[in-house]
This record gives structure tokens, sequence and C-alpha cells, in this order.
């Protein structure tokens, strides 16, 4: 057997094993989302992450200026379609948020805050895969113009202030129910 044919047995064998024991994992521990992910599933999860964001994507800087207006802006758009998973505040401390695998992660924290413009907006862009995270494009210069200041938005979460998230509160998505009972309140508070 030449030296090639070993090393092809021999990696034949690694993959076969490897297959084998992912497997028995899934075998035993079924695909259930409830269970928060392991470390070494966080750890595959943030390298492919890495990988498969285009380098070209992640250098890319934000064209969006920094202003009051664009975080007003953001602000209502993020309470809108992003607070469901990550809340208001960014935590990720939702219902939704917590019953995805992996979890909604907190956007604050320095694993999200050291990101680069270019990565962030190529996530919302783009969703990633297996995650519940959705992919935002329109195909639009709006809409990528509002991705951009989603980045924005995201860099403020750390210093959110009392009166924006009550402000993000009013603004969240309600069901019927919800409007109805804030409409009745309105009207009770106004005497009618």
């Amino acid at each position: 057997m030449t030296r090639l044919a070993r090393a092809l047995v021999w990696l034949f064998a690694a993959i076969g094993a490897a297959t084998c024991a992912g497997g028995l994992w899934f075998l035993a521990n079924g695909v259930s989302a409830r269970p928060a992910p392991s470390a070494a599933e966080a750890f595959a999860a943030h390298g492919f992450r890495v990988l498969a964001i285009p380098s070209s994507a992640a250098a890319r800087t934000n064209p969006v200026p920094d202003s009051p207006e664009v975080i007003a802006e953001s602000l209502a758009h993020f309470a809108d379609h992003c607070a469901s998973c990550h809340a208001n505040d960014g935590s990720g401390q939702t219902t939704m948020g917590q019953g995805l695998s992996p979890r909604a992660p907190d956007l604050r924290l320095p694993a999200t805050q050291r990101l680069s413009d270019g990565t962030l907006f190529y996530i919302i862009e783009n969703g990633v895969k297996l995650t519940g995270m959705p992919a935002w494009a329109t195909g639009t210069a709006d809409g990528e113009a509002a991705s951009w200041r989603l980045v924005r938005f995201i860099r403020h979460l750390p210093s959110l202030s009392e009166a924006e998230l009550q402000r993000m509160q009013s603004l969240n998505p309600k069901s019927a129910d919800e409007w109805h009972e804030a409409e009745e309140e309105r009207k009770f508070l106004e005497g009618r």
C-alpha cells in the first residue's frame, strides 16, 4: 500500500469516526432547541460564522453618520423588527429569544460590540442559518441604509436611557387584544 493510499484510509477513517460520534450525539440529545448549546457547539458556530462572512464584507465601514436623528429612527426600527427576539435593551431576554438555539445574543456585550460594523451589517442583511436570525435584505438602497442605521443603534445599546426604553415599549408590535386594552385604558384616563 502506498503512502498516499494509507493517508487516504486514515483520512476516511477519521471522517467516519467523526460522523459516527456526531450521529451518536444526535441520538442521545435529539435536535431539541430547549437545552442551551454546549461550549463545543458555541465554539464551532463562532468559527463557522467567522469563516462564512467574506473578509471584504467584514471590512466595510458604516456610511451612515452617527447622530441623534439616526439613533431615534433606528430605535423605532429595532423596537418594531428586532426586539421580539433581542429585547428592547438588546439583552435577548425574551420568550422568543430564549427559545432559539443558539439563544439570541446579548447585543450589549463585548462579543457583539467587538464585531466590525461590516460584520454586523452582513448579519442583518443576510441572516445566519440554523440560528433563527432572518435575512432582512430588501435589495434596495433604502433597505441597506436601514441596516446600516441598525448597526449604529446596536453600538448605542449599552448606553440606552430609561426614556429610550419607554419609547421603544410604546413602539413594540402588539396583538389586537393589547391594542384594544390600551385603547380602553386611554379612554378611561380621558374620562370616557
